[in-house]
């Protein structure tokens, strides 16, 4: 079912444009006085001339110096919704620097955006979202969000949440399960995202397959994988009319199906003929994906024994454009013409 987009349009009866100084003119060290200030009027005009502000670099850099962030911290749970809202979007807008990104993992905003996970305010909600995804983009910033325990609170989220939000979760467990997976594994992260992929929408199916290619990468990642009954459900995926769908589930089932019990279960699931598809078609970017799940099936004696007749569609991936696909068909010749 369709899902109201969620609008930035601030609650609060407020005026910026009545700021004493037009945007952009105002001295930092002034504005950081003003986020001090008792007057929630003040601090609301404030935080929208930064909003402004920080869309330079260089003002971020400067803010960042001047302390901003400790400030801007003690922001996040003041009790009017505009305030927390721009907060978030001073944060969010700094976080799309390199800078900003560095600035606020260093001085440890991601704890102290927690709170805001539960927030009413759903823009609130989704700025905090953003801010994560950003920095985990960072090896030091999926870091940080591993360290302050959030992964099993953002796969809970993964249930709830608005769908564009999903998305941001999603890309955010993404970079952070690259890392370490073991508690998205224990808070039954496999089992949600094994539902996701069925998701009525586009985003939602091809990040959750991503996700679920970053979680087979690991050796305990590919166990749940297959014990939670996952592969049926990307062999079904294979024939997605979307092409990001198909890439991820291709790059998923591969990753699965480098253990025997992945490979069985592949098998199981008549993997074979989708994945044929997709490499007899010269414009599939999943092609050099299913090359190497299909491969990885001709290890086995009935896998090698189907491929057999379809040699003639790996034949023609040698004269591919790229490079990779043409070594990729290389190898899953040798393997299927292979005689023990």
């Amino acid at each position: 079912m369709a899902q109201p987009r969620i609008s930035a349009y601030l609650l609060s009866d407020i005026d910026p444009t009545k700021a004493p100084l037009a945007f952009g003119r105002r001295a930092l060290p002034k504005l950081n006085e003003e986020l001090q200030s008792p007057e929630l009027l003040t601090q609301q005009q404030a935080l929208m001339v930064l909003c402004d502000l920080v869309h330079d670099p260089e003002k971020v850099y400067q803010a960042i110096a001047l302390g901003f962030l400790d400030n801007l911290k003690i922001l996040l749970v003041h009790r009017d919704q505009t305030v927390r809202q721009k907060t978030t979007e001073v944060l969010s807008i700094m976080a799309l620097h390199s800078i900003g990104r560095q600035g606020l993992i260093k001085s440890g905003v991601i704890s102290a955006l927690t709170g805001l996970l539960d927030d009413p305010v759903h823009i609130c909600r989704k700025n905090t979202h953003q801010i994560f995804d950003m920095m985990a983009k960072l090896p030091e910033g999926a870091g940080g969000v591993l360290r302050a325990g959030l992964i099993p609170t953002l796969v809970l989220k993964l249930k709830t949440e608005l769908d564009e939000i999903q998305e941001l979760i999603l890309d955010t467990l993404s970079n952070c399960l690259r890392v370490e997976v073991s508690e998205a594994l224990a808070t039954g992260a496999v089992t949600v995202l094994k539902e996701k992929l069925s998701h009525p929408s586009t985003a939602i199916r091809s990040k959750a397959a991503w996700v679920l290619l970053e979680i087979s990468s690991h050796a305990e990642g590919k166990i749940v994988v297959c014990e939670e009954g996952v592969i049926p459900v990307l062999v079904s995926l294979l024939e997605d009319t979307q092409p990001e769908v198909q890439v991820n589930t291709t790059g998923a089932l591969m990753f699965a199906a480098v253990t025997p019990q992945g490979r069985s279960s592949a098998m199981g699931a008549e993997a074979i003929p989708p994945l044929l598809k997709l490499v007899a078609e010269e414009t599939s970017k999943a092609r050099l994906n299913a090359i190497k799940a299909l491969t990885l099936l001709a290890e086995l004696p009935e896998g090698r024994q189907t491929l057999l007749d379809h040699k003639d569609t790996f034949q023609r991936c040698l004269d591919d454009p790229s490079e990779a696909v043409q070594r990729a068909a290389q190898i899953a010749i040798t393997v299927i013409e292979w005689k023990p």
